[in-house]
């Protein structure tokens, strides 16, 4: 696992309100397909909200723009990395990203620009001027990112490295918005 972030940088972060009370806040993680880097997102933000013991408190759910994988596995390499770092990879089955996510979620959030342009293609969700942005790429959290280095790169056709790669972002950004979550319970 990666070093603790910043506090100070992670107070500036700001999370969209949960839009209905009573009810888990409910992330939802996208990319391309469903059987990379979203499912290494779910999966890995999944767990460290239930170690954190925010299970309760938070949903993770994961998606895809386009529609040919739907109901398969995670790529068998993405499985591989996250069972040899610990993690269960066996419940994941692809699941198409619906314009319906926009009221179902309460934050979305894209692994790549490309992402983020489609699912804004599908809807724009309302948004008022003073609440934080429910859309946003998954990085926005990622303590090493900048404005330029914010998309999690396709590991779909690369070698094992790339997925290790995820891996390794999705984590450090995972540990971060659980981080989030921690300050706004400690405020609360």
């Amino acid at each position: 696992m990666t070093a603790r972030a910043d506090d100070s940088r992670l107070s500036t972060v700001a999370l969209p309100r949960r839009r209905e009370a009573g009810t888990p806040y409910r992330i939802a993680v996208v990319c391309l397909g469903n059987i990379c880097r979203s499912p290494i997102g779910e999966v890995v933000l999944t767990e460290l909200v239930d170690r954190a013991g925010l299970a309760d408190e938070v949903e993770v759910v994961s998606a895809g723009t386009g529609d040919w994988h739907v109901g398969n596995p995670m790529d068998r390499r993405a499985a591989e990395v996250l069972a040899a770092h610990g993690y269960d990879p066996t419940r994941h089955r692809a699941k198409l990203f619906e314009s319906s996510w926009f009221d179902e979620c309460d934050l979305i959030l894209a692994m790549d620009r490309a992402n983020l342009r489609e699912i804004s293609a599908l809807d724009t969700p309302d948004q008022s001027t003073d609440e934080p942005v429910r859309l946003r790429m998954f990085r926005d959290f990622d303590p090493s990112a900048d404005d330029e280095n914010r998309d999690i790169p396709d590991p779909y056709f690369g070698g094992d490295e790339g997925f290790a790669s995820v891996l390794a972002m999705a984590e450090r950004t995972a540990s971060a918005i659980v981080e989030v979550f921690l300050l706004r319970v400690n405020e609360d």
